[in-house]
């Protein structure tokens, strides 16, 4: 499992989506380089806040492993477009049985891996069998795990039985990298089948992708892409305003905007996010195992205030774990509003009349230090004491995660169609409501996905009443990036960043 810098990658349950054939196109790009010739032996130079840990995706890897490799060096038997769309990639073809337990896939023809090796199809089935893998820590590890057996009839057909339907199997698989059965210490090298290959990682400064002259679809339109990875947001932006860097991928400082609009050199993108800013109780521990003390804490905040002060006119309030992207939205913002009297009338009845100590569990990177600080004045206001315990990301993930040994605790999730963690009480936060649990497995194993949606909207409904965590936020998605510069990821959804795509001028 992947935090942000990194921030939780929870899984998804999804709708099954279009599926189209494509190479390595994509859709919902940015940017409209005007003047001269894009310069196909190019470097493209990419800034970002968010270094792997490592380049293995189910060992830990972190938000930044997928930024730079995801699509980029590996790929899939299916993709996940910019906009949230499904494609066909290392996949022509495949069919489902008709009680929907099995699926045939057909693999692409002429695909090679970096080092030279056919792709066949024993290279998916231990691909897939790694994500599911006892010491996985793959985001989709718990979806895929739907998973009975995998044959392999012949070099190009792959055959996958369910231990029960699961409408969002061709979804997930969008998550799943395929890899050379072959290739060894993939925490440090690669060997997947995508249009660059691993150049240099030099860690803590910098990662960078050569064009792969074998790439079976349509070439990357540069030869080369840097990923240079900075400490802090200043950082980042000096390094685009010198020209170190051609784009953020994810601009985390809304005050430095200002210098990039004001100039024809920069082009600021504001594309549609899905990481939420979660304020997560654990309703395992006392008192958050009360659903009055949650829903009390919840109106205790002053979210649209916490907003404007991290982020100023961007990002947005939604009141539960669904973005409006998501198929089952619906705004929610009204339950457990901002109300410090409601607040004080709820602790009051669940026996907190004079309020009560926790302790919050704080990433020490931005903006979590600065949520945490507002969260503890917020709450001190209705005599609720917070003591504020700062942690790195590998303690978090081991302390909070792993261990679940917390009170509460701030975090990013990062993917779409993530809500179905409420059904699932072994997550981190605990929650267990029989109800949700039914209703996501419901629709998991929906006959459509219009009763999935209905589904998934009660269980959207019933999570922000029980106040199951707090949702703070919605981020925005700022994408600044060179007038030179087109065909860059405006969404960068789930944390992915295509590069193959971008043209530079000059």
């Amino acid at each position: 499992m992947s935090i942000k810098k990194t921030s939780l990658y929870a899984t998804a349950t999804a709708a099954t989506l279009a599926v189209t054939l494509t190479a390595c196109g994509g859709s919902g790009s940015g940017g409209n380089a005007s003047g001269g010739t894009a310069n196909k032996d190019a470097t493209v130079n990419v800034g970002s806040l968010y270094e792997p840990q490592n380049l293995d995706n189910t060992a830990g890897g972190g938000q930044g492993v997928t930024e730079a490799l995801n699509g980029n060096v590996y790929e899939g038997l299916f993709k996940l477009t910019d906009d949230g769309k499904v494609e066909k990639l290392l996949a022509t073809d495949y069919k489902v049985s008709g009680d929907g337990l099995t699926y045939t896939f057909t693999l692409r023809d002429g695909v090679k891996f970096h080092s030279g090796k056919a792709l066949t199809s024993e290279d998916v089935k231990y691909s897939l069998e790694k994500v599911i893998a006892d010491d996985s820590q793959s985001a989709r590890k718990s979806n895929l795990q739907v998973i009975k057996d995998i044959a392999t009839p012949d070099a190009r057909t792959v055959k996958v039985t369910l231990s029960k339907k699961s409408i969002s199997f061709v979804y997930n698989l969008s998550y799943v990298w395929i890899i050379n059965s072959q290739a060894k210490n993939l925490k440090t090298t690669e060997d997947g089948t995508g249009p660059y290959q691993l150049g240099k990682w030099t860690r803590g400064s910098a990662l960078s992708l050569d064009r792969f002259p074998g790439y079976w679809g349509k070439a990357a339109t540069n030869k080369k892409a840097v990923f240079h990875y900075y400490k802090d947001a200043t950082a980042l932006n000096n390094a685009l305003l010198t020209g170190a860097v051609d784009v953020v991928t994810s601009e985390q400082s809304p005050d430095a905007l200002d210098q990039f609009k004001s100039n024809q050199n920069y082009k600021v993108n504001d594309g549609d996010s899905t990481t939420k800013l979660l304020l997560a109780f654990n309703d395992k521990a006392k008192p958050f195992t009360d659903v009055k003390v949650r829903q009390a804490v919840s109106s205790a905040i002053d979210d649209k205030k916490l907003l404007e002060s991290v982020w100023g006119g961007y990002g947005k309030l939604i009141g539960s774990m669904v973005p409006p992207t998501d198929p089952w939205y619906e705004d929610l913002t009204k339950v457990n509003a901002y109300d410090p009297a409601r607040a004080k009338k709820l602790l009051a009845e669940a026996g907190y009349a004079k309020g009560f100590s926790f302790t919050l569990d704080t990433p020490n990177y931005d903006p979590h230090p600065t949520a945490a600080t507002f969260i503890k004045s917020e709450l001190a206001k209705v005599g609720v004491d917070v003591k504020i315990n700062t942690i790195t990301p590998d303690e978090w993930y081991t302390k909070v995660y792993k261990n679940h040994d917390f009170s509460a605790t701030l975090q990013e999730h990062v993917n779409d169609r993530d809500l179905v963690w409420y059904g699932n009480p072994d997550f981190y936060w605990g929650y267990d409501n029989k109800q949700v649990t039914q209703w996501v497995e419901q629709a998991e194993q929906a006959s459509s996905t219009a009763e999935q949606t209905e589904l998934l909207k009660k269980v959207n409904r019933k999570t922000a009443e029980d106040a199951a965590s707090d949702w703070l936020y919605l981020y925005p998605q700022i994408v600044v990036a060179s007038s030179k510069l087109s065909g860059y990821p405006l969404n960068g959804l789930n944390s992915q960043f295509y590069v193959y795509d971008i043209q530079k001028k000059g």
